[in-house]
């Protein structure tokens, strides 16, 4: 992308013309109703995986008679495969618009990403970070003194805590901020631009977890003067296994490989003594050893591509108008609670997380699967410190990502999470929101059991209907 997008802050989006949604893989899929008959399959789990885009597929399609190793190979399918492994690196450094001395590292996930700055860190190097943070972003930094900063309830209280606690360091050394763009639990917009500034006036760096927000705006490394940005390609309407790290290369060049063995090292010799000399690359190739994954980073390089003709600003306008749509129709529910960290009027992105007064959290989401081919998630997504916060329960209380503890019916410790984007037809959200308001006043229409740490259907049959 061009430096003349706007940079995402706390502000609420410009106003352009919206668009259809983005042709995605699986739009077509049918899946069976417990009560009979089949469904389209309604996708609104875009926060964990978004589909494919059918351009990214297509393009993949079109690459894959032509897949050959890169970098070392002296044939055509070689040289092909490597002159579009490392153009695929100059589209995402342009989708990112990054700085002219950046690097681009390619790696499995936004989780690998944080893991490798994880491993490049300055000896002595404290880290401050939310724990309002994913797991990706909150654990990787166990060599590293880290500091916990609580929950903030206001953009502007994030800033102050951050620059309260960066004040407080010590002894005064290399630093880093990790913070989110948005969050994977709230779909709220967290104040970058202005973190980033506090992280450099205290002579800290900052990295921005882009996972959740690199899908739905455009992010500008240089507008919001971030120093490192982290994605997953499948979060990007990109199939397969990759990832990004991008940004300074100081610390990345200065450091040991990420992994030790082919494609880091530049030249390996024997010595006098019987042991090995190693050099090691200077560039991005010295922490992506072994064969890379070809594919996924042109399946990213092709995401990138197609988001940014698509055109962001009609993209973000057309999301929005389906966030309002949602979050009005659970308005109407008062069983229903939306969790918020920064209040009903912060702008955010399709990612919304709430609870059903009266209901287990995995029964609720298991009848809207069942009886109405909606695909949501529960639990307490990757981000247990925030969501546990969210709910007002303590630390210390059960509750796990995925593996509800209550039978249904049963009050739980987890939530549900709705989440969309660029291929989200209205049909989907529409019938999201009827079904939640089906389900909260007529109940669930099949009887429901707990089976290997999931709420299932239960092969009893349908519920009892309601008396009186």
């Amino acid at each position: 992308m061009s430096a003349s997008v706007p940079a995402v802050s706390c502000t609420a989006t410009g106003s352009t013309a919206a668009t259809e949604p983005l042709a995605v893989l699986g739009s077509d899929v049918t899946v069976p109703l417990v009560t009979g008959g089949e469904v389209t399959y309604a996708a609104l789990d875009y926060a964990a995986s978004a589909p494919a885009l059918r351009r990214v597929w297509d393009d993949v399609a079109a690459y894959a008679p032509y897949y050959g190793s890169v970098h070392r190979g002296a044939g055509y399918l070689s040289q092909l495969s490597t002159d579009l492994f490392e153009s695929s690196r100059r589209t995402v450094a342009e989708f990112l618009d990054c700085r002219e001395s950046d690097q681009v590292v390619f790696t499995r996930s936004t989780t690998d990403s944080l893991n490798l700055l994880a491993a490049v860190l300055p000896a002595d190097c404290q880290v401050f970070v939310f724990e309002t943070e994913h797991h990706a972003s909150l654990l990787p930094w166990r060599d590293a003194r880290v500091t916990y900063l609580n929950a903030p309830r206001t953009p502007d209280e994030a800033v102050t805590t951050l620059e309260r606690a960066l004040a407080d360091r010590e002894p005064y050394g290399p630093a880093l901020v990790c913070v989110t763009g948005a969050s994977n639990v709230t779909g709220e917009l967290w104040p970058v631009r202005e973190l980033a500034a506090a992280a450099h006036a205290h002579g800290a760096r900052i990295v921005l977890d882009a996972a959740q927000l690199a899908p739905h705006h455009p992010v500008s490394v240089q507008e919001l003067d971030v120093d490192w940005v982290a994605f997953s390609g499948h979060k990007l309407y990109a199939p397969f296994g990759s990832g990004v790290l991008a940004g300074r290369a100081d610390w990345l060049t200065a450091a040991e490989p990420y992994l030790a063995g082919g494609g880091a090292s530049r030249k390996v010799a024997r010595r006098a003594d019987g042991g090995v000399e190693v050099e090691w690359h200077t560039t991005a190739a010295r922490h992506e050893a072994g064969s890379p994954n070809v594919i996924g980073v042109y399946a990213i390089a092709a995401a990138c591509r197609a988001l940014t003709e698509a055109g962001f600003d009609g993209l973000v306008e057309r999301e929005q108008s389906l966030v309002a749509r949602v979050r009005a129709g659970l308005a109407e529910v008062p069983e229903v609670k939306v969790l918020s960290l920064f209040g009903d009027d912060a702008p955010r992105v399709g990612v919304i997380s709430f609870v059903v007064e009266g209901w287990n959290s995995s029964h609720f989401a298991a009848a809207l699967s069942a009886e109405y081919g909606i695909g949501v998630r529960d639990g307490l997504f990757c981000a247990h410190p925030l969501v546990r916060t969210l709910l007002g329960s303590d630390p210390q209380d059960p509750g796990e990502c995925g593996a509800p503890e209550a039978e249904p019916g049963e009050r739980s410790l987890n939530a549900i999470r709705v989440s969309f984007g660029a291929g989200t037809p209205d049909e989907h959200v529409e019938r999201f929101v009827r079904a939640v308001r089906e389900l909260v006043t007529d109940g669930a229409r099949w009887n429901y059991r707990t089976e290997d740490g999931r709420c299932v259907p239960d092969p009893t049959g349908p519920a009892a209907a309601p008396t009186g």
